[in-house]
């Protein structure tokens, strides 16, 4: 396998996170963002969304997170990350919309350069837009999670999809300098994760490109 990814790129850090829970090698590709390579002709013909990650698997070529992770659950098992059981499955489902739907996508760098790039938006600006966003969108995860979340992870005592989803949002949010005292379960939550050898395994850090 071989993943095309960003070492900062929340959602390429989900998949990093999936494959290393489920022990899977790949061939770590980088594709730099911020040098605008996703934009590269032989690579947008390969991924039409023009950005990471993209998984190619034999002959199989995949790009959007949740369809990667999903993809890697039905081919490699163990351990399940999306669960059988039709409520248990909504759940975590659920969780990690309220992350990869609402939260991320109005906060990725394309948006951010957008606002600044194209409608003239100040630093200020824009740090105000992303606190907001995190600010409605972890105050609904956290809800979430003291309605339904149970265990060390955020359903249970085993990762799960969620946990893909929470901790790199996390990790974006503390980059940011976004205040995250109100959000107690998700920091926990996201401790635990972090001490844990695939999540550090699957860091930005830890990454082959990495650079501050």
């Amino acid at each position: 396998m071989q993943l095309h990814n960003f070492f900062n790129s929340s959602t390429s850090y989900r998949v990093r996170i999936a494959l290393a829970l489920k022990g899977l090698s790949y061939e770590y590709l980088p594709v730099n963002l911020r040098k605008q390579e996703q934009r590269a002709p032989d690579y947008v013909a390969r991924n039409p969304s023009a950005g990471v990650p993209l998984l190619i698997d034999g002959d199989v070529q995949l790009s959007q997170s949740l369809a990667i992770i999903d993809y890697l659950d039905a081919t490699h098992p163990e351990p399940r990350l999306i669960p059988a059981d039709a409520l248990a499955r909504a759940r975590v489902l659920e969780l990690s919309h309220a992350i990869s739907c609402d939260i991320h996508p109005v906060n990725n760098m394309r948006i951010l350069r957008y606002l600044q790039e194209v409608l003239g938006a100040t630093d200020a600006q824009k740090n105000a837009w992303y606190h907001h966003w995190i600010r409605e969108g972890l105050t609904a995860v956290e809800a979430l999670l003291a309605r339904h979340g149970h265990g060390a992870y955020c359903f249970g005592d085993a990762p799960t999809l969620a946990d893909c989803c929470l901790v790199p949002q996390v990790a974006n949010a503390q980059r940011m300098g976004c205040d995250l005292s109100a959000y107690p379960r998700i920091l926990r939550i996201v401790e635990h994760c972090n001490a844990q050898p695939a999540f550090q395994q699957a860091a930005p850090a830890q990454q082959p490109d990495y650079t501050q």
